[in-house]
């Protein structure tokens, strides 16, 4: 689904969403205006219908005009996917419409859950029991997107310690106990509206769970989470080949070579991308999306070089409206975002556990 409104408007206001907060509150209806949070959900849950596929292609249109607008849809997008996975049909309905309409921000916390699961790290938020059949919750979260503030919920992963299986919450930020900090000090992506959560003593009833255990739930929303989010890199990766195809005139023929290599490149991982998505190979081989998450970043930062390259010296201008210093920028990011470069290689390489539960 293109929408040219949308894009015109993300042309004009990239670099500002990439350096502050400005635009960030209009951002969320703007995404959703042309109803692209419906995107891959179902018509009988209000959504567009299509497939993960669409929605995939949808953030990486997005993202080619703006990484930011791209990370935000991305994170509302996946909390969409995890109530459509959950088995609790009320809190679908409770927080379904306002996150198709954008007057909900949805944002999935759930970046140190991933790495519970390979193995790296322990949940961060704690539950103690409350009550017949409720939890107390305490901890931090130390990096979520789309915390839009006074209209978010957050996906978390409670671990309910040792016997128990740990859970996936539902959390909104009107609850008692939720504190959220200002927006993280980045060098890009600044308004995406990314803080950090302080929990203490929030009271978790049933009727909040998103699912009762996060050891079978993570494991099955993985390829969404997952490959959702290389849509990012698709994004980043078209315009910047796009933007270096337009440059690179005469004495950079040199280029052309190297260019059609990565669009090959691209085309090949974008189409495993969407079978794997089509077919859920990756619910079974995540080392399969683990490589195709490699080969992504390879491809952004080769992009970027090319660009750098065909642009010269004009790339080192801030009065030349080419858009490659954002870009540069957003590209730092995509190798840090979670699960990291650096952790998806250790997967792979057998010093980490692929997961731990699956």
């Amino acid at each position: 689904m293109q929408d040219e409104s949308l894009h015109r408007w993300l042309d004009t206001h990239a670099e500002s969403l990439d350096q502050g907060p400005d635009q960030a509150g209009e951002l969320l209806s703007r995404l959703a205006q042309p109803g692209l949070f419906g995107v891959g959900v179902p018509r009988a849950e209000g959504g567009q219908g299509g497939s993960l596929g669409d929605a995939l292609e949808a953030i990486a249109g997005v993202a080619a005009h703006s990484l930011t607008a791209g990370f935000v849809f991305w994170a509302q997008r996946a909390f969409i996917e995890y109530l459509l996975q959950s088995p609790h049909a009320a809190l679908r309905a409770r927080w379904l419409p306002g996150l198709l309409q954008g007057s909900q921000a949805g944002a999935t916390g759930l970046s140190n859950a991933m790495k519970y699961l390979g193995g790296i790290e322990s949940l961060q938020v704690q539950a103690s029991p409350r009550g017949a059949d409720g939890l107390r919750l305490d901890g931090r979260v130390p990096w979520a997107t789309n915390l839009l503030p006074g209209r978010f919920v957050v996906a978390v992963a409670v671990s309910r310690g040792e016997g128990a299986a740990p859970v996936v919450a539902a959390l909104p930020s009107t609850a008692q106990g939720m504190a959220r900090s200002a927006d993280l000090d980045l060098i890009a992506l600044r308004g995406s509206h990314t803080a950090a959560l302080s929990i203490s003593g929030l009271d978790l009833g049933p009727d909040d769970l998103i699912h009762g255990d996060a050891n079978e739930f993570l494991p099955r929303v993985r390829p969404a989470f997952m490959g959702l989010q290389l849509g990012l890199c698709l994004g980043l990766a078209r315009a910047s080949l796009a933007a270096a195809s337009a440059c690179a005139g005469a004495g950079r023929g040199v280029l052309a070579g190297p260019l059609e290599q990565q669009r090959r490149a691209l085309d090949l991982a974008t189409a495993t991308l969407h079978a794997g998505l089509g077919d859920g190979r990756f619910l079974d081989q995540p080392q399969a999306l683990f490589r195709l998450r490699l080969a992504l970043n390879d491809i952004v930062q080769q992009a970027l070089q090319l660009e750098l390259h065909a642009s010269g010296g004009r790339a080192y201008h801030r009065d030349q409206p080419l858009g490659f210093a954002r870009r540069w920028r957003e590209a730092a990011f995509i190798p840090i975002v979670t699960p990291s470069v650096t952790q998806l290689q250790g997967a792979l390489a057998g010093a980490l556990p692929a997961s731990t539960h699956s």
